[in-house]
C-alpha cells in the first residue's frame, strides 16, 4: 500500500525536524519535504503534489493563512491542517475561510495530531478541543444554549473511539476489550459523551454519528 504524502511547513528547523521524527514511525505516512515560509509552500505544494499539508500560521515573507488559501485555489484536493499555538478566535475564522481542513494546536498530544491527520485524510473536519471554546464564543455567543450545543470537537479522542464503536453497535464489555479498558473505564467515558453531546438515548447518538461520518458500516 502506498504511503499518505505530507509536507511539513514551520519556520522552526527543531520542530520541523522533531515533527518528522514523530510522522516517520507511523507506517502509512512519509514525509517528502519540509519548507520554512508559506511562499516555499505554495512552490512545494504544486512540486510534490502531497495528500497533506501541516502548515504553521506565524511565518517570514508569507503566512500560513495565505498559503492555504493559494494552496487550495490551485489545488482544492490537497488537505491541510493548520498546526499553529494561535487560539484566537481571529486566526482559527481566518485559517477555515482560506480553506483548511483542520486546526491542531501546537502544545496538543501527539495522539491528537495522529487523530487530526486521519480525519481530516478521510475527508472530515478536524477541531481540536482547545479551541473549541473560542468557536463557540465567536461564532455562537456565549449564550447558556450555546454552551449547552457543544459540537463532537468537545470531545477526548478516547470518548470519540467509545462514540464510534456504541454507533456501530458493540456493547460495553466488547468496547473494553477492543481499546484495553475496564468495563467502568468504558461506562465512564460513554457517560461523559453521551453528557457532553446532550444525548438520551443511543439512537440519538447512533444518528449522530451517522450524519458526522464517524461510523463505518
Amino acid at each position: 500500500m502506498s504511503k499518505l504524502k505530507i509536507l511539513v511547513v514551520d519556520d522552526f528547523p527543531i520542530f520541523r525536524v522533531g515533527l518528522g521524527a514523530l510522522l516517520s514511525k507511523t507506517a502509512d505516512l512519509e514525509i517528502i519535504g519540509e519548507v520554512e515560509n508559506g511562499s516555499r509552500a505554495v512552490q512545494k505544494a504544486s512540486e510534490l503534489k502531497p495528500d497533506l499539508i501541516l502548515m504553521d500560521l506565524t511565518m517570514p515573507v508569507m503566512n500560513g493563512t495565505e498559503a492555504i488559501r493559494i494552496i487550495k485555489q490551485r489545488q482544492p484536493e490537497i488537505k491541510i491542517i493548520a498546526l499553529t499555538e494561535h487560539k484566537s478566535h481571529d486566526h482559527v475564522q481566518a485559517a477555515f475561510e482560506a480553506g483548511a481542513n483542520g486546526y491542531v494546536l501546537k502544545d496538543d498530544t501527539s495522539d491528537s495530531l495522529l487523530a487530526a491527520i486521519s480525519s481530516v485524510l478521510s475527508g472530515q473536519v478536524y477541531i481540536t478541543p482547545g479551541v473549541c471554546d473560542t468557536i463557540l464564543g465567536g461564532f455562537l455567543g456565549y449564550s447558556e444554549n450555546a454552551r449547552s450545543a457543544v459540537s463532537w470537537c468537545r470531545l477526548t479522542i478516547r470518548e470519540r473511539e467509545v462514540m464510534k464503536l456504541v454507533a456501530e453497535g458493540y456493547k460495553n464489555r466488547e468496547i473494553a476489550s477492543h481499546l484495553s479498558l475496564s468495563i467502568k473505564t468504558i461506562e465512564k467515558h460513554r457517560s461523559n459523551l453521551m453528557g457532553k453531546l446532550n444525548f438520551r438515548s443511543v439512537s440519538e447518538l447512533t444518528s449522530y454519528a451517522i450524519e458526522h461520518s464517524l461510523v463505518a458500516f
